[in-house]
């Protein structure tokens, strides 16, 4: 029970992280698309990068909060992250997942679970053998 109260925990502040780091993003590349003559179009690699970078950072953390099973901690972020964009999009714009945003999502998931996996490793203590 314990354990699960942890990898919880973990995957919340994971999912967290992505949405504060979504948050800032968005707010700081709508001032620059307000105040300057770029385009949504122009900054397509630009959004990309930063959502997998969000979805690495999420899992990096989730990993390090739970400490142990990096790969499951880290998909179960992807996995939640997932669930909360298909729902912003079908309840809010009446949209499903297409076949380009299951690719993206898959992307999301593999990144998370290195990114999951990564952050074990870094966050556990050295051992000595």
């Amino acid at each position: 029970m314990i354990e699960a109260k942890r990898w919880g925990k973990a995957v919340f502040y994971g999912v967290f992280t992505i949405l504060i780091i979504a948050l800032i993003s968005s707010f700081l590349l709508s001032i620059l698309l307000r105040f300057t003559s770029l385009t949504e179009d122009s900054l397509f690699w630009v959004i990309t990068s930063i959502s997998f970078l969000a979805v690495f950072i999420g899992g990096f953390i989730a990993g390090g909060k739970g400490k142990e099973k990096g790969w499951l901690l880290g998909g179960a972020t992807a996995v939640a992250y997932t669930g909360i964009v298909l729902l912003f999009q079908f309840l809010g714009y009446g949209k499903t997942l297409s076949l380009e945003s299951l690719l993206y999502h898959g992307g999301f998931l593999i990144t998370s679970i290195v990114g999951g996996m990564l952050g074990v490793n870094i966050s556990s203590p050295k051992r000595q053998a």
